[in-house]
């Protein structure tokens, strides 16, 4: 056989790969959220951005062509519940073992998942994708979401989304829901999720989870 045989049996193959790409970047630039109406706190160095409607469009388009990912605590999940579609669970920060109190941001103390990456690229595998396709990101509020994105632009990963309102939304400053997240988000929106959750999405190390000493640069829980 030739290798002109060989390169038309081959073409079809190729041509479909192709036209999967297209599909993919033009229902992605379709729904992307645009920059200007995003915080400068939420602000990624990739800005592609989406917000949680969006999110739900773009995940329900691509299917398994897009890994979408909550990256809250195991605690966030366990007790506000997390949303259908999510592909899995892997935080990117962890309360460590008997967390103190941290004064300054009002909370226990969170510490970097040192995991994260190695398990985000073990479930990028699972699903036979590469750092070219569409990952997305979700947190409570998008706070943490644009930070990770940040992280998986420094290692690699080309198409990486933020979504900017997380999935219980941003905090009412003022009026009679003042203090409350009822704003927006993927909860607010009336999306699908659910406190049952499964197994097999969730984050569970062998052993406690894997922490590191705070980085300056660790982003807050938002």
């Amino acid at each position: 056989m030739t290798s002109t045989h060989v390169f038309s049996r081959r073409l079809p193959g190729a041509l479909a790969a192709l036209a999967m790409v297209m599909v993919t970047m033009m229902a992605s630039s379709a729904l992307a959220l645009d920059a200007a109406q995003v915080p400068q706190s939420k602000q990624t160095k990739p800005g592609l951005y989406l917000d949680a409607r969006e999110a739900h469009a773009l995940k329900q388009q691509l299917g398994d062509q897009a890994l979408m990912i909550d990256i809250r605590t195991r605690g966030e999940v366990s007790y506000t519940g997390m949303a259908t579609l999510v592909d899995a669970h892997v935080p990117l920060l962890e309360h460590p073992p008997n967390a103190p109190w941290d004064d300054k941001a009002g909370r226990f103390k969170l510490e970097y998942n040192n995991d994260f990456d190695a398990e985000l690229a073990r479930r990028m595998v699972a699903k036979g994708l590469g750092k070219d396709a569409a990952v997305i990101l979700i947190c409570r509020s998008g706070d943490r979401s644009s930070k990770a994105v940040n992280l998986l632009a420094e290692l690699g990963y080309t198409r990486v989304y933020t979504v900017v309102d997380g999935f219980e939304g941003d905090v009412a400053k003022d009026g009679p829901d003042a203090g409350k997240r009822v704003v927006n988000g993927w909860k607010n929106a009336g999306l699908p999720w659910t406190y049952r959750l499964d197994k097999d999405k969730l984050y569970l190390p062998a052993a406690a989870p894997t922490t590191m000493t705070t980085p300056a640069a660790t982003p807050t829980a938002k």
